[in-house]
């Protein structure tokens, strides 16, 4: 055997263990849930239904809404908050860093609770309404409570992302475009936001993918919520629906996919994707 061949031997022998990895784990899986999603009475016409029929169309665009929504709301606090902490010094700012990155040990459950003990019947904000007004305000079990959970665990994955992207900007570009006159939003404008473009593309598509996928808070909160999480729930747990299920399942899957594979082609980086 020359020696081409020898390294083409050794290439697959390494790349071996990743390659049955991948198709046990997704592959084999993937292609399972593809057939149950066709498997039903209605055969493919089951990938349609998330569009075809309103229940499933209402919950995609909630599902869709909600994410988006969450994913603006988050890149621009964490923009604001970004620039302040990672360009002024006080004391207790690493103690505050840290903090913010509390949220990311808590699972979905647990966010949920944090919502319900806030915005609940017996929650915080509905105690103070009371007392302020003479009438609770709950918001806690619909969308807004879940669009709060959402925004306290996608904060600190973005705002570590961009506070890093932060640090590495030339503080020359903006002492120049300053000196020519341009005013604080020109400077952000003009030179901050095309320099972190990049790093918020990829954390906003990071962000909008776990909004899309996230079961844990909405399930705790599910009260008046109807998104494709809790949908595809419902379908294989309350009514068996299996077929049904799988193909909501794919589409939820196709539409992350295709928002991460647009970031990362518009921001030229790597996307990775959400755990």
């Amino acid at each position: 055997m020359d020696v081409a061949g020898r390294d083409r031997t050794r290439a697959l022998a390494l790349a071996l263990p990743a390659l049955v990895v991948f198709a046990a784990f997704w592959l084999l899986p993937m292609v399972r849930l593809l057939h149950v999603g066709a498997s039903g009475p209605g055969g493919i016409a089951a990938y349609a239904a998330v569009v075809t029929d309103a229940q499933y169309f209402k919950s995609l665009v909630s599902t869709v809404a909600l994410s988006a929504a969450t994913t603006v709301a988050t890149l621009a606090l964490s923009l604001v908050a970004g620039l302040f902490l990672q360009r002024n010094r006080f004391p207790g700012r690493s103690l505050l860093v840290s903090m913010l990155t509390l949220p990311l040990a808590f699972p979905g459950v647990v966010v949920g609770f944090l919502v319900i003990l806030f915005a609940g019947r017996q929650g915080l904000v509905g105690d103070l309404a009371e007392w302020l007004f003479g009438e609770k305000l709950v918001f806690a079990y619909g969308m807004t409570g879940l669009f709060t959970g959402y925004l306290y665990f996608s904060i600190p994955r973005v705002i570590l992302t961009l506070m890093a992207s932060i640090e590495k900007l030339d503080p020359a570009l903006e002492e120049a475009a300053r000196s020519l006159g341009a005013s604080t939003w020109q400077v952000t404008r003009d030179v901050i936001l095309p320099a972190l473009r990049p790093a918020m593309l990829s954390s906003g598509a990071i962000c909008f993918a776990t909004a899309m996928g996230a079961f844990g808070t909405a399930f705790t909160l599910a009260t008046q919520i109807n998104v494709l999480p809790i949908t595809i729930y419902n379908e294989f747990t309350n009514y068996a629906n299996f077929p049904m299920a799988a193909a909501l399942s794919i589409v939820l899957g196709f539409i992350t996919w295709a928002v991460l594979a647009l970031a990362r082609s518009a921001s030229g980086a790597g996307v990775a994707a959400a755990a």
